[in-house]
């Protein structure tokens, strides 16, 4: 049997909370690791629609001062990304999942922007799952 869990670092990027506002997660270190995953649980928001909805953006950077919209080819889960928008959650059918995005990029930090639209009252959990670590056991 593989051991996963002596080879990834899970953090949570946001608590279980609702996000009624635009927020900014700054700073999340990828040092040490080779790849990353987004973990974003939406909970239940029955005011999701195409006025009331949540847009995630994600930025990386070599330096943690420059940052720069990701790049579509440096996400995997995600389609094809616009000015680096990851998900895009605007209706009711979007709700109650678990969304997953991998980066790929080779810059050390990562900024992810969680902007509201509208009046929402959803909650949400992100977690960020640091993997492919250089010096392992991790745990």
């Amino acid at each position: 049997m593989k051991d996963l869990y002596n080879n990834i670092e899970a953090i949570s990027i946001l608590d279980p909370i609702t996000v009624s506002a635009t927020a900014t997660y700054d700073d999340i270190d990828l040092q040490g690791f080779n790849s990353a995953v987004l973990l974003i649980h939406m909970g239940l928001d029955a005011a999701l629609d195409g006025s009331n909805y949540y847009t995630f953006t994600l930025y990386d950077s070599a330096d943690g001062t420059t940052y720069a919209v990701v790049e579509t080819a440096d996400v995997l889960g995600a389609g094809t990304i616009t000015s680096g928008v990851i998900l895009t959650v605007d209706s009711t059918t979007e709700d109650n999942t678990l969304y997953k995005r991998g980066y790929v990029g080779g810059k050390r930090y990562l900024r992810l922007v969680v902007t509201e639209t509208g009046t929402l009252s959803g909650p949400m959990t992100i977690t960020l799952i640091k993997g492919d670590p250089e010096i392992a056991p991790v745990a």
